[in-house]
């Protein structure tokens, strides 16, 4: 089992900059993506970027060139530093850990996770 607490969530005016964090923790050998997503009300989740245990990353096209996914091993935790926010990027933004195998063209469905977080709330305005 792997347990995931999100952080860095808050309210932001349009421009302007987040970090987002995920503390991993438990069976991370047994993991594969580390992603991000997000769920608008009313709405599906939509995966935003995603991380492979080796490095690889993918990006939603809503995040690209804006949002960026890292991994600090060291400290079990997995960052989205999102720029120029803007206010339709108001969400619910949520972490999650996949198993292997997984294939690397699922990163953005929500049904490849099986851990995911509570959710952090960003609000841009």
């Amino acid at each position: 089992h792997v347990q995931l607490v999100e952080s860095g969530g808050g309210s932001v005016e349009a421009g302007g900059s987040l970090r987002l964090s995920c503390a991993y923790s438990g069976d991370t050998q047994n993991t594969a993506y580390m992603a991000w997503f997000r769920q608008f009300p009313g709405k599906d989740r939509e995966g935003v970027a995603a991380i492979h245990r080796d490095g690889r990353t993918k990006y939603g096209d809503r995040a690209k060139g804006r949002f960026t996914i890292s991994r600090d091993g060291g400290q079990a935790i997995v960052h989205l530093h999102m720029s120029s926010l803007k206010p339709e990027d108001t969400a619910m933004y949520y972490c999650a850990a996949s198993q292997p195998p997984t294939y690397a063209g699922s990163w953005y469905q929500p049904t490849t996770y099986k851990f995911w977080g509570h959710g952090t709330q960003v609000t841009v305005s």
